[in-house]
């Protein structure tokens, strides 16, 4: 590398990269918008995330060579595929069906804890003060958080590699850097500012395969925030896309369904269904972790639509 640090096109070498360095994309960005020089850039990243990894490092590049990855990468991967499933038949056949399962118990309940604390503390808020929950200033549910021990122990988590593993039929799978949410109550002076339905993907057909997911830290009840998604809508996308001249301007809400599941519990789903952060209709924040495994061997449309 050079010491010209302006951002480069982006594409799957700079996301794998950054999952390689422990790094989330929109903490990146927001440092290359400032224009640092080489040394700065090279101190944030050893600040922001420490010393870069030197196994995945090495299988970073090895992938970029067309290699095989470092022994330690081969053996984990071994040992994925060796484990029983974790998703039954009638779990893949759900997923099949309606484009999302639940993996419960993907984090400990002490993990889900701790993971919990630790982002009450970076947002300011506290459990017992809702005049806390409201004032992060800004408009938005999401969380510029991306690095903290407890999410590196959730994400290094086997049962959670099986899962993803099944669902995309390899194991040698990269664990994507990704942020936090907390979603207060709906009140007067503050309404619901979560996304709703809407894709993150290009809706240029065919929409490939690839697995979002989002962990509950809390319990968190069908009306408290949760995941709202339209069911099976994977099945009919590339159909249905064809027949709109404003894909994007269309109401689904009539279809949509929401997920609440339990502490630690890790909801995925097929990224061609609409989705979006309901309304938190409850009496507690909805806190939660993104996270997904992928495989850099993904198809990605350059056309967006």
């Amino acid at each position: 590398m050079t010491g010209d640090t302006s951002m480069p096109a982006f594409g799957m070498p700079q996301r794998v990269m950054l999952d390689a360095l422990g790094l989330g994309l929109g903490q990146t960005m927001a440092v290359f918008s400032h224009q640092p020089g080489w040394e700065a850039f090279q101190a944030w990243i050893v600040d922001t995330a420490g010393e870069p990894d030197p196994v995945a490092t090495a299988r970073y590049h090895a992938w970029l060579d067309g290699a095989p990855p470092p022994p330690e990468v081969r053996e984990w991967i071994v040992a994925i595929d060796a484990m029983p499933p974790v998703l039954s038949a009638e779990d893949i056949a759900h997923w099949e069906e309606h484009g999302y399962i639940v993996l419960r118990s993907a984090a400990t309940p002490d993990q889900a804890a701790e993971a919990a604390a630790w982002l009450y503390g970076v947002t300011g808020a506290t459990p017992d003060d809702p005049e806390s929950w409201y004032g992060r200033g800004v408009n938005s549910i999401m969380v510029e958080q991306f690095q903290a021990p407890v999410l590196t122990a959730i994400h290094a988590n086997a049962r959670v590699h099986k899962a993803f593993a099944q669902l995309l039929g390899t194991a040698d799978l990269w664990v994507q850097i990704d942020r936090m949410s907390f979603n207060p109550p709906v009140r007067a002076r503050s309404p619901s500012v979560g996304p709703r339905l809407h894709w993150d993907v290009s809706l240029t057909p065919p929409v490939p395969l690839f697995i979002q997911g989002i962990l509950y830290l809390t319990d968190t009840g069908p009306d408290q925030g949760a995941l709202e998604l339209v069911p099976g809508f994977h099945r009919r996308i590339d159909a249905w896309v064809a027949e709109q001249a404003d894909p994007r301007a269309v109401d689904l809400s009539g279809e949509a369904v929401t997920i609440g599941a339990k502490a630690g519990d890790l909801v995925l789903w097929h990224q061609a269904l609409p989705h979006g952060a309901s309304p938190n209709r409850a009496s507690l924040p909805r806190l939660a972790h993104y996270m997904t495994l992928y495989t850099p061997e993904m198809t990605i449309h350059p056309e967006w639509r």
